[in-house]
């Protein structure tokens, strides 16, 4: 496979850090280099505390603090250029029952509205995607994905809720989620999933996904929502592994 071509920038970020970032997509082409170069970088040998991935920036900590920013950048540069671009690494396809009954769907019938979409065919353009894992982030578990139907494309809140329940899934913008813990926040709410997305027990890997894995919803009722839900110690995620 022919590797996509970026122009990236490298600047200091502190004295222990240097920040990278590509060009201000959400693409696939794009993810896939942020974490192949990540992958390199951590490879390296360099003396770091970790590399922090976002959707178009990796955030390189070191562990000293860098006497040669000069110097640094230009070796990472190099290792850029060196990295074994892999896109067809294997990664996991994990499989999220969500329910989107009215109960839970409270913004369902407002996009439904505006966007003269009805609510059942919101719900199958939504469940039937394949969506990729672009990073972690607002909250601890909080897993931003990409390729949502344009269809729902749906503006985040002007005045966010202020208090979403955990396993809400929304949309905002041109993205889809699911809040893993109760919070305040402005995605659209179209539905909730049972299963837990914070593992307490490891620290080093608070969430099942990773960067680059692919998420499919299927749609449950309300019944089976419960029956999971009162059931998780026993509940395993279903998955498979793709080299798509």
């Amino acid at each position: 496979m022919i590797r996509p071509e970026f122009n990236l920038s490298y600047r200091r970020f502190d004295s222990k850090s240097i920040l990278i970032s590509w060009p201000n997509l959400i693409e696939n082409a794009v993810l896939f280099d942020v974490l192949s170069f990540k992958k390199s970088i951590n490879l390296s040998g360099k003396p770091l505390v970790e590399v922090i991935i976002a959707y178009n920036s990796l955030l390189v900590v070191y562990d000293i603090t860098i006497d040669n920013i000069y110097n640094e950048i230009k070796s990472l540069k190099t290792l850029y250029l060196d990295i074994n671009y892999d896109i067809n690494e294997s990664k996991i396809i994990w499989k999220i029952p969500v329910c989107y009954d009215d109960y839970f769907a409270t913004d369902l019938e407002n996009i439904s509205n505006n966007k003269n979409i009805d609510k059942d065919e919101i719900i199958e353009l939504h469940y039937k995607n394949t969506y990729r894992v672009c990073f972690l982030g607002f909250l601890p578990g909080f897993l931003y994905l990409s390729n949502l139907n344009k269809r729902l494309y749906f503006p985040r809140k002007v005045q966010p809720d202020l208090n979403i329940i955990k396993g809400s899934v929304g949309i905002g913008g041109n993205q889809t989620g699911v809040y893993p813990s109760n919070s305040p926040g402005g995605w659209n709410i179209i539905g909730n999933s049972p299963i837990d997305f914070i593992n307490k027990e490891k620290l080093h890997k608070i969430s099942f996904a990773s960067p680059g894995d692919s998420i499919n919803f299927y749609p449950i009722d309300i019944k089976e929502h419960n029956y999971i839900s009162n059931n998780l110690d026993s509940y395993i995620i279903e998955s498979e592994v793709s080299n798509d």
